[in-house]
């Protein structure tokens, strides 16, 4: 019998918190007459996580664990547990405990009374440090901004999906924290709900200071698949004529003085406008190189390497 709830958690060296999400989950549907299943994917951790794990699957047969040799990232954790559940709508949480349980009702009711396709949880209180808040934040609003998808915090652990819509998405690298603007560019509608935020209990945040260097990088990537996917050509097109453009015109004024009989041969700009112009056609080609690749490229069947999968 089809579950009404998959909850899917990404866990990483969270030993500690585990046995505790575990019972928070119980309670937040203990008067809830709603069935679930839980799909732990453990990504290579180094810790007692995995063990743990399989502690749970022994005593409830709703839970199933999955875990990778080593670790992947989440985005492959998230693309796994969507794959792996059966439930009619599909929850997202971390296993860190600052994620809530109890949300997932509420974020239900959001999404089925407003037919919406995905909901993410905004943490209106967020309990991290400052320094976390404020960049995240500064993202969310660029984000917001580039895509016009009006969302207040797009990377929030907490989400609940239709089925259909997690097991469409594709992602990979750090695509995880782009998730509402990929869901939207597909088609699906999304929304977000207010939620209940907790201070870490246990270990230490995965967040560093390099992730910034990271996430611009994976913003420039979903720009372009977003925006650019199925024409990469418009693309580099663009690109390639703005430069060729410039480059052209500069060599038409050197050309406009040589009629006039100045000396053009010592002059940088020949050079400027030469390099820009083949710089130009370049990029143009690559372009259209990009459009051949997408049009006769297959995609690959996904991989995991595996270290163990219960069998529930």
């Amino acid at each position: 019998m089809q579950k009404d709830f998959s909850i899917v958690i990404p866990v990483f060296n969270e030993e500690e918190s585990l046995r505790e999400l575990m019972a928070n989950i119980k309670k937040a549907f203990s008067n809830v007459k709603k069935t679930y299943e839980v799909i732990f994917v453990d990504d290579g951790s180094t810790d007692g996580s995995l063990e743990i794990l399989k502690q749970f699957v022994h005593a409830n047969k709703n839970i199933k664990v999955c875990s990778f040799r080593k670790n992947l990232g989440k985005s492959p954790a998230l693309m796994l547990g969507f794959q792996k559940a059966t439930g009619k709508f599909i929850a997202t949480l971390d296993a860190d405990l600052q994620d809530d349980p109890a949300n997932i009702i509420p974020l239900y009711q959001r999404l089925t009374n407003s037919k919406l396709d995905l909901v993410t949880g905004w943490r209106k209180q967020r309990r991290d440090n400052l320094f976390k808040v404020a960049t995240s934040r500064i993202f969310n609003k660029i984000v917001s901004i580039m895509f016009g998808v009006k969302l207040h915090d797009l990377n929030s652990g907490l989400k609940l999906y239709r089925s259909e819509t997690a097991k469409e998405l594709r992602i990979y690298g750090g695509m995880h924290r782009f998730i509402p603007i990929i869901a939207a560019d597909i088609g699906f509608n999304v929304g977000e709900k207010d939620i209940t935020h907790h201070v870490r209990k246990y270990g230490v945040s995965k967040y560093k200071f390099t992730k910034i260097f990271t996430d611009i990088p994976d913003l420039i990537t979903i720009y372009f698949i977003t925006k650019y996917n199925r024409r990469p050509l418009h693309f580099f097109g663009k690109i390639g004529s703005l430069i060729f453009s410039i480059g052209l015109v500069a060599l038409l004024y050197l050309f406009y003085l040589r009629l006039t009989g100045e000396r053009i041969g010592d002059r940088p700009l020949l050079l400027f406008g030469i390099l820009l112009v083949l710089v130009g056609i370049q990029i143009a080609l690559t372009g259209l190189v990009a459009d051949l690749i997408v049009n006769k490229n297959e995609k690959d069947k996904d991989y995991y390497p595996m270290k163990y999968e219960s069998e529930n």
